[in-house]
């Protein structure tokens, strides 16, 4: 029951994240180059979360090892999953983007399988099938060209985010549990600002964002802080206290807000592909959950 608090945490940051994707699509087609906003994002984050890192006294204890971890994945965070997904959307639509954003668990779970060298059940197998028969269904839906700017090509990207948000899940837990939520995440961002000013930068330098639509300020505003630095904090939280296993399943919540925002705001419509993709990976996402729980279950003899 002490923990119903850290499930709300991923709860709430998967909706917030959901919502990410129907605005990323909106600057980016008619106000906003990615990069800009990615920049913004970076800048937003460190303001709130690197004050953490240097006034805390759990900063004294960051060992080598630990700086190694957190510099690994900052990239992973900062250019694996930020960046790209930015990338990705700018091309793509919000809810191939949003759907492709569930294979989260399947890689997860490899990449956790990997580390611990075990061998998967076989319902797990198939469920990591389902799942990426889902993922080629999107990726592969106009072909197999990935020519710059198509859909196909912006899809490859969000996958690559995918990746690098799943993986960094796994790799960060045992230094989310011994220094916190708040100075890891504020060290991410020391990092994020080191490798990202000198190059965008001058993005942002000149750019007058106060001249823009109101509605266009206020998508803004809520990817940096309602999309950005809040779910972030909450996803890492609610990471320090459950599985990375948990961290991934809640990340299906994402696409129901994608969708429901894409198709209130005219973005978008479902077809063949969108619903055939969410199926296989729904079914796929099933089967790796019941997996687990099976596990979990102890037998009577």
């Amino acid at each position: 029951m002490g923990k119903i608090q850290y499930n709300w945490d991923l709860i709430c940051a998967n909706l917030l994240f959901g919502a990410n994707f129907s605005f990323f699509v909106s600057l980016t087609k008619y106000f906003l180059d990615f990069r800009q906003i990615f920049m913004l994002q970076i800048l937003a984050s460190a303001m709130f979360f690197v004050p953490f890192a240097i006034f805390s006294e759990r900063s004294y204890r960051i060992t080598w090892r630990d700086f190694g971890n957190i510099l690994i994945v900052s990239l992973l965070i900062v250019y694996g999953w930020m960046y790209m997904l930015l990338w990705g959307a700018s091309y793509t639509n919000p809810i191939d983007a949003s759907t492709i954003s569930t294979l989260g668990p399947v890689f997860t779970l490899l990449f956790a399988r990997i580390i611990s060298h075990t061998p998967l059940a076989p319902a797990r197998i198939a469920g990591i099938v389902f799942a990426f028969i889902g993922a080629g269904i999107l990726l592969f839906d106009n072909g197999f060209v990935f020519a710059h700017g198509s859909s196909n090509y912006g899809n490859a990207l969000v996958l690559v985010a995918v990746v690098a948000i799943a993986v960094n899940t796994v790799i960060i837990k045992p230094q989310l549990e011994r220094l916190g939520t708040l100075v890891v995440m504020g060290w991410y961002y020391i990092i994020g600002l080191a490798i990202t000013a000198p190059l965008f930068w001058k993005y942002i330098a000149h750019t007058p964002f106060l001249r823009l639509p109101m509605s266009a300020l206020a998508e803004l505003l809520y990817i940096l802080l309602l999309g950005t630095v809040l779910p972030m904090y909450l996803l890492y939280r609610g990471t320090e206290k459950l599985t990375s296993v948990h961290t991934a399943l809640y990340r299906y919540l994402q696409p129901v807000v994608a969708t429901a925002l894409a198709l209130l705001r005219h973005q978008e419509k479902l077809d063949r592909a969108n619903i055939s993709a969410a199926a296989f990976i729904f079914i796929g996402i099933l089967f790796i959950a019941l997996a687990g729980i099976r596990r979990a279950t102890p037998t009577r003899e």
